[in-house]
């Protein structure tokens, strides 16, 4: 397991070229710390995007949060986690979640009917198939009958994205890592680590660490936040297993309305802006709720402006304010 209260980024948009995440992976290799984060990749696979890093010299951990499930199988999605950490000799955290409904939908026969035991057959097997073992595994959606061939390599976590307490108790059960995103800080301390501590009682094993996603933005001359909050936000505040999240957290959004959802986000702080140092100070929120490392998501810097360059200040003036309140 990797050290505590780490400040991670994510490249928070698609990208067409390794070129575009470069700058990012630059600067955490840099720093000496943090974790690189992609989300799902379509124009790009993920796996390969990082595989292509490491050949220009990255040498950094780098995760997803979250890739999507029912896009390949969970022996492959073990190898492929297995060959990032290989080849960038690095740790790596391998985040998987169901996806929404309609992405299951359009890509599968028909949607999972249980996603809860689909992503615990899915974790199950992917841990196993990492720590080693043999298996001879029938389940509702997945099968395996085999393993790994052996190696030696950094270490791989399996990651779950966790927003409800159902899918937190199934992560404590069979995660290392629960990635979190745009969850209100109250509810990750007093609805989801609750739920993830019952799930690791129940099948006796340690409670994953907690991963959360957070957007930010510094608020400049000039920027309307709460557009920049529907601009980085707006589709995650389109899909109702989101907005209910944020309704369980005190946070008033609904997919029917995205941009007073937007509005919510930055009232209650879930979207995170202001100075450098006030991001930094509200940041640490997350990590007395227990969260043990913080990725910045600069999305609406990015999608706002067009400009990489624009959100690489942005970051960068965060983690400076970030080491200034760490000491």
């Amino acid at each position: 397991m990797e050290s505590v209260n780490k400040t991670s980024l994510m490249y928070p948009v698609q990208p067409s070229s390794v070129g575009q995440v470069l700058p990012f992976a630059r600067l955490l290799q840099q720093r000496g710390s943090g974790r690189l984060w992609t989300g799902q990749t379509l124009r790009i696979d993920p796996h390969q995007l990082f595989a292509a890093l490491s050949g220009m010299g990255i040498r950094i951990p780098m995760g997803t949060a979250v890739s999507l499930a029912p896009l390949r199988h969970p022996f492959d999605a073990a190898l492929q986690a297995r060959s990032v950490a290989t080849l960038t000799g690095a740790p790596y955290v391998a985040g998987f979640g169901p996806g929404a409904r309609e992405f299951q939908e359009s890509i599968m026969a028909e949607a999972y009917a249980r996603p809860g035991t689909a992503m615990r057959e899915y974790l199950t097997v992917m841990r196993s198939l990492l720590e080693g073992e043999t298996l001879e595994f029938r389940g509702e959606y997945h099968a395996v009958d085999g393993g790994l061939q052996p190696a030696r390599t950094p270490p791989v976590e399996v990651g779950a994205g966790v927003l409800r307490p159902r899918m937190a108790r199934i992560a404590g059960a069979t995660a290392d890592v629960a990635i979190t995103w745009m969850t209100p800080v109250d509810y990750i301390a007093n609805t989801l680590r609750p739920a993830l501590a019952e799930g690791a009682a129940e099948a006796g094993r340690k409670a994953p660490r907690v991963v959360t996603v957070v957007h930010v933005a510094v608020d400049r001359p000039g920027r309307d936040i709460y557009q920049m909050a529907l601009t980085g936000a707006g589709t995650h505040l389109s899909f109702d297993h989101y907005t209910d999240m944020l309704r369980r957290g005190g946070v008033e959004a609904y997919a029917d309305d995205p941009q007073a959802g937007a509005r919510a986000l930055v009232d209650s702080g879930t979207f995170v802006a202001g100075s450098p140092d006030e991001i930094a100070r509200e940041l640490n929120r997350y990590r007395e709720a227990g969260v043990d490392e913080v990725v910045l998501n600069p999305a609406s810097i990015m999608l706002s402006t067009q400009s990489l360059g624009t959100a690489m200040r942005d970051v960068q003036e965060i983690f400076e304010a970030v080491d200034r309140n760490d000491g």
